[in-house]
């Protein structure tokens, strides 16, 4: 059976080949001759370019054999020579930035806007080249790094991306754009809590960008929530609720005034009245706090609400005495009446 990788790396060379047929850069004569090689190399390796069960295994997206054979000679030329044998001990200097001169400046905005026009016919390939050539020229400008960025990111290979990204931060640390090109990458890449720090910055230099602010949302909602730093607060434990309260101190001594809970409640022949309730500016401040602190739903698990809701909806209408001589219920209402005596 052949190797797993290298069943990888045949695919991959297998799509760069075919890619290179769709895209011009072989020859109509020449195509023919490669498409039997290509069927002879899928042959001897087992792989059928063809086959979508296959596609799954060895595919390697959002990867691409050429990104990656760019990304090894971007490496190589980083990393560059040994030192001398003669000198293995002598601390290794990188040299100074080169300082651009007017006409390299000038040279260098051409190809920029070249690769302008490029992106703009959706030629990425050549525009990632221009943009390149104008880096080598002027390697102290921001833009040049972020448009290329831009390219790569065009083209699905957003790993690229953000390595030109970060290099337009390095060169300058204020330009807005840069972070955004950042965001993008790593969003692409499912790298959200990293897009959200970069969107973040951005906002930061500019909190009127749109885009920014749309890219950190989208971001922070595809984080899970113990990574949102931005989530809400946890809530916190009854006991501590309570302490926390304002007025808890003074409630638990005070003696409430059950007066508004009375005309409330007190219908005809101790029947709630009903249109009282609804009605009642207490009410629906008791209503909108316990939804607001989770008191809602403790409340409708209490055994005895439920038993009256049962007997209410049955038509059994339970009196004032029987409705406050439950302790919950008289819990309740002593907080709240207490709160409306004291504003």
């Amino acid at each position: 059976m052949a190797d797993l990788k290298k069943q990888q790396l045949v695919l991959s060379f297998v799509d760069f080949l075919n890619e290179s047929m769709q895209d011009g850069t072989v020859k109509d004569d020449d195509q023919e001759g490669l498409e039997i090689a290509i069927q002879c190399i899928g042959e001897a390796f087992g792989v059928d370019p063809s086959n979508e069960a296959q596609r799954k295994q060895l595919g390697i997206k959002p990867a691409k054999l050429q990104t990656i054979f760019e990304v090894f000679l971007k490496t190589k030329d980083k990393v560059g020579s040994p030192p001398p044998a003669s000198t293995p001990s002598a601390p290794s200097t990188s040299a100074p930035p080169k300082t651009p001169s007017a006409e390299d400046k000038k040279k260098a905005e051409k190809h920029k806007q070249t690769g302008n026009t490029q992106m703009s016919a959706k030629k990425y390939d050549g525009a990632i080249d221009s943009y390149s050539k104008a880096i080598a020229l002027d390697p102290t400008n921001a833009v040049y790094f972020s448009n290329r960025a831009a390219a790569h990111s065009s083209k699905g290979d957003h790993t690229s991306a953000v390595e030109d990204a970060k290099k337009a931060i390095e060169v300058d640390s204020s330009f807005v754009k840069a972070y955004s090109r950042l965001g993008h990458a790593h969003y692409n890449l499912g790298e959200y809590k990293a897009a959200a720090a970069a969107f973040s910055k951005g906002t930061e230099l500019d909190p009127t960008n749109e885009n920014l602010k749309s890219g950190l949302k989208n971001s922070r909602d595809r984080l899970p929530p113990e990574d949102d730093d931005e989530g809400p607060p946890p809530l916190m434990p009854e006991d501590q609720l309570r302490s926390s309260s304002p007025s808890s101190t003074a409630a638990s001594d005070a003696t409430p005034n059950l007066s508004g809970l009375t005309d409330m409640f007190g219908g005809e022949g101790g029947m709630p009245n009903l249109a009282g309730m609804m009605n009642n500016p207490m009410m629906m401040q008791m209503t909108q706090q316990l939804m607001a602190n989770g008191g809602l739903e403790r409340l409708m698990s209490n055994p005895a609400v439920a038993n009256m809701m049962g007997r209410v909806q049955s038509g059994q209408m339970p009196s004032m005495d029987e409705l406050m001589s439950d302790p919950t219920l008289r819990d309740l209402a002593s907080q709240f009446a207490t709160s409306n005596t004291r504003r």
